[in-house]
């Protein structure tokens, strides 16, 4: 169980060399053929480095961080498995990256071609009829869905529907897209095994309710079982059945959304279908709908009429556009490739080994002492779990957060902490289908020598990690953009 994190003093590429500051006379005198003066740079402030210093630079950065290719990755909820470098081949092919979005429709048939085969198969995987590549992101796809209930409701004459229903148990990112979108949030409670308050939502649902959002299996990692009673109470007071997709790698390919119940779906192609996720994208959350949505898609979407394919322009109820252009069509492109290698079947076995490994490690560890499992206790979970480690606190005083960074000293990056927010100090643990099974013994190896060091020496784990680049940081003095001012100072003197 050795581990050890390079730590270098590497300086900003600003400090390791002089800045070439004076763009040549013969350039500026050349753009100002066609640029007005005044707009030229006279500086650009760039370092003048050989290549080798800029390569070494970012090789020693690239050590100092951890990332899904040194090892298991397992955060909740975020789904981080392996990326296959043939996708990252596909989509950097020149026929690909030289296409310029404003080309003719007749002049790009082949990218058209893809971007369409992949609508239908995300329908066929989610059981809609309609896909949008246009949002960026997760939590954008939430943003379109709710503006796309709001909007048919309004169409309908029914805008006094302002409320959308969300689970206690959701995304953080849920309410708060249901409240961009003008929506007024009502949280409903989880019951003792983890699902919708079926009581509760009775209650909350009235002529008021636009809709409810919810994915299956939701955040605890467990599927609601009655996931039929929740979509007809939604659908008896007119309201619209909402699934976020982030815990779609759990069931594509075995059940639909489209079959429980939902009219709408955003997916997370940099979660379940094969492309880097983390560093702030770029991402694509894609939406899809029911065929009696499909007038409210952004626009445009793209239609096959048997000769060629073509961008639709002409949607009656359309919100409008979300993004420049179609989408993030690079990571369109790996999830198209993730999918044609995988096929039908391949995508099935995807789905049921990420449930393996979740149940093999749910086992292996809600045993421990220190742990305590707040909901279902001994009911199976779907690809993820969540166990809180509140008896480890109240016993040792050792906190999920401390616990997580003692992980880090072995290799092995943290779960996601402190969410879902209904279970005190939770832990959730997402290991997906890529790990091998020595990889996850391994990971409950570590898991087990951290409770033991947790309550023999529970001072060594408070003020863990020791192994990694940065050790033990001020979390409030991190998080002031006063700790900042200095670089933004020099910069802000550098571009005057």
């Amino acid at each position: 169980m050795s581990f050890k994190q390079a730590r270098w003093n590497e300086p900003l590429l600003f400090n390791l060399t002089t800045i070439d500051e004076k763009i040549p006379e013969s350039i500026v005198d050349e753009a100002s053929k066609y640029i007005p003066k005044e707009l030229i740079r006279e500086n650009l402030y760039l370092p003048d480095l050989p290549e080798h210093l800029v390569v070494r630079h970012y090789t020693r950065l690239s050590q100092m961080n951890y990332g899904v290719d040194l090892g298991i990755y397992p955060l909740g909820s975020c789904t981080m498995k392996y990326n296959p470098r043939i996708n990252e081949e596909i989509a950097s092919l020149e026929h690909l990256t030289s296409i310029h979005p404003l080309q003719d429709d007749e002049e790009v048939q082949g990218l058209l071609q893809i971007l369409y085969e992949l609508g239908v198969m995300l329908s066929k995987i989610t059981g809609m009829d309609y896909f949008s590549f246009q949002p960026a992101a997760g939590a954008h796809g939430e943003f379109v869905g709710t503006l796309i209930i709001k909007k048919y409701h309004e169409v309908n004459g029914k805008d006094y529907k302002d409320e959308i229903i969300v689970p206690d148990s959701a995304h953080g990112t849920n309410p708060a897209s249901a409240r961009m979108a003008g929506f007024k949030v009502i949280e409903i409670p989880s019951n003792e095994s983890g699902e919708v308050d079926l009581d509760a939502l009775k209650e909350a649902v009235s002529d008021r309710t636009a809709g409810l959002m919810i994915t299956n299996p939701n955040t605890l990692g467990i599927f609601e079982s009655r996931i039929k009673a929740i979509a007809e109470i939604i659908h008896g007071v007119g309201g619209l059945l909402y699934y976020d997709g982030a815990n779609l790698n759990a069931i594509a390919g075995v059940v639909r959304p489209g079959d429980m119940g939902f009219d709408i779906i955003h997916l997370n192609l940099h979660k379940t279908f094969g492309t880097p996720h983390g560093g702030g994208g770029p991402g694509s959350g894609p939406v899809g709908v029911k065929a009696f949505l499909r007038d409210y898609l952004p626009i445009p979407i793209i239609e096959y009429d048997g000769r060629r394919y073509y961008m639709e322009y002409n949607l009656k109820h359309s919100i409008g556009k979300v993004h420049s252009y179609y989408g993030n069509i690079a990571v369109l492109v790996k999830a198209y490739s993730y999918l044609m290698r995988l096929g039908g079947k391949g995508l099935r076995e995807t789905s049921i080994k990420a449930v393996l490994s979740s149940n093999y490690l749910f086992k292996k560890l809600r045993g421990l002492k220190g742990v305590v499992v707040s909901h279902a206790k001994n009911s199976p979970r779907m690809h993820e779990f969540v166990i809180s480690l509140s008896k480890l606190k109240m016993d040792t005083g050792v906190t999920a957060k401390d616990f997580s960074k003692r992980l880090l000293d072995y290799g092995v990056h943290a779960p996601t902490i402190y969410f879902p927010l209904i279970v005190e100090e939770a832990l959730m643990i997402e290991p997906t289908e890529s790990v091998t099974i020595s990889e996850l013994d391994y990971f409950i190896d570590v898991f087990t020598r951290v409770m033991d060091e947790s309550y023999n020496n529970p001072e060594l784990v408070k003020n863990a990690p020791y192994n990694t680049s940065v050790g033990r940081i001020d979390d409030v003095k991190a998080s002031k953009p006063s700790t900042m001012i200095p670089t933004y100072k020099w910069l802000r003197k550098k571009l005057k």
